[in-house]
Order: C-alpha cells, then sequence, then structure tokens
C-alpha cells in the first residue's frame, strides 16, 4: 500500500480546487491511502460557507467514485440543521467508511463562532479499513495528548491540518512525537495556503520523516513489518496483532 500526504493551496475557486484534489488522486497508483488537508477544497471561508457546504455535496459524490480501487481522506464544510460541521470523511471501495466531526475547535481561529462541535469526542477512536486500525486527528485536536493514548494500537494516525506558520515547529514536533509515542505511521498533511506551514509528512514507527515543503504529493510505501519490529524490540505496552 502507498500512504500519501496532500499539500496543495486553496483557491478563492472551489472548483479549481476540487479538480486539483482529484487530478491528484488521479495520480496516485492503486491501492493508495490518500490524506489531503483540512478544508482542502474552501480553508475556512467564513463568508462563504454555504457555497463551500454546496462544493462537499459535489465532492462527496466525485469521491466515491474515485474511492473504487483507493482510500481517500479529506475534511469538507457540512451543513445541517442550520449548522456547519467540519466533517472527516474517509472513502474506500466506493463507500463511507468513517465520518468524525471536528470536536476540538480553534477558538484563536474563531471556529467556534462558525462551527458547531458533536455533543462528544466519542468518534476520536481507532476503526478499520482493509485491515488496517486507522484513527485521525483533526489539526488542533493534535494538541491534546489525551487522545494519543487512546489511539495506542493504530496502524496508521491521520492528522488533516491547516496549522498556521507560527508553530511549524509544534507541527512538526507533535506528528513526530506522536508517530514515536504510538510505534505507527502518522499521516499529516497541512494545508500550501499563504497563512499555513506546510510540513506535511509521512512519518515512520521509529520516526523517520518523508516530507517537502516544495512538493504537492509525498508518498512512501506502507510497511507493517516495521510496526511490529518496533512493538516487539520497544515494549512500551502496545500489543502486536
Amino acid at each position: 500500500m502507498n500512504l500519501i500526504t496532500l499539500q496543495t493551496n486553496i483557491l478563492e475557486d472551489f472548483e479549481q480546487n476540487l479538480l486539483k484534489l482529484k487530478k491528484l488522486i488521479n495520480k496516485a497508483p492503486k491501492n493508495s491511502l490518500i490524506l489531503a488537508s483540512e478544508l482542502a477544497l474552501s480553508g475556512y471561508s467564513y463568508k462563504d460557507m454555504k457555497k463551500a457546504s454546496k462544493i462537499s455535496l459535489k465532492a462527496k459524490k466525485e469521491l466515491l467514485e474515485l474511492s473504487k480501487d483507493k482510500t481517500i481522506a479529506l475534511t469538507l464544510i457540512i451543513e445541517e440543521n442550520n449548522n456547519f460541521f467540519n466533517r472527516f470523511f474517509l472513502f474506500s471501495n466506493n463507500k463511507i467508511v468513517h465520518t468524525q466531526d471536528k470536536y476540538r475547535l480553534f477558538e484563536l481561529g474563531e471556529e467556534t463562532n462558525y462551527f458547531k462541535a458533536p455533543n462528544s469526542d466519542e468518534k476520536i477512536k481507532i476503526f478499520s479499513v482493509k485491515g488496517l486500525k486507522i484513527a485521525t486527528l483533526i489539526c488542533f485536536e493534535l494538541r491534546f495528548t489525551q487522545y494519543w493514548e487512546r489511539l495506542k494500537g493504530a496502524d496508521i494516525i491521520l492528522i488533516p491540518a491547516m496549522w498556521g506558520k507560527n508553530r511549524k515547529e509544534h507541527f512538526e514536533t507533535l506528528t513526530r512525537a506522536l508517530a514515536i509515542a504510538n510505534q505507527c505511521y502518522v499521516i499529516a498533511s497541512n494545508s500550501a495556503y499563504k497563512e499555513c506551514c506546510k510540513s506535511s509528512a509521512i512519518i515512520t514507527p521509529f520516526g523517520e520523516v518523508i516530507k517537502d515543503d516544495r512538493k504537492e504529493f509525498i508518498s512512501l510505501n506502507f510497511e507493517k513489518q516495521q510496526i511490529k519490529k518496533m512493538r516487539k524490540y520497544l515494549k512500551v505496552g502496545i500489543e502486536n496483532e
């Protein structure tokens, strides 16, 4: 399996953002796991939330089709009952396998003024896709280390983000620390929008970081054996299965 993280800019034209995303997904080989950045189609377009939610509906249909032989993950702006949610989707085998609304909204970015959080964080958990244990933390949720403990045992943790430039070192440190602490792969996809720090990466269970701030498409072959070796020889209480 190929692990792929995308690092794309966000344009004001949501349709162009969707076209770019589809182009990069089509570039990926079959049996890839592809993560796009948080709100990759719209960014935090607070003045155009309804417009963003409409492109999300279109994107859902098109990504379902593209997920026939690939697994695709991202967050989208979704409108329900006059509320907006920052919702994570994972598409695989032409199905929506998992959804998860962002629970820890970023107050400094005014998210609490525009988005509704779910009533609980119960969906921050491990779920199974094609025999792999996967979990996700959406951007700011990465800072809450109680979730790291909850996600121990995952093979891959996905981090879609729009992480600001001033906190670049925080993002790089936390994503790498998560991979080392949980002895798993971490795929971090951060936006290349002008206010964001990039630093998208794929991090191995050993803590090796594969990243390139110049690229839109970063990939690495997934090796389950790397997880097993780390958990066998550096025993911290995470069991192999």
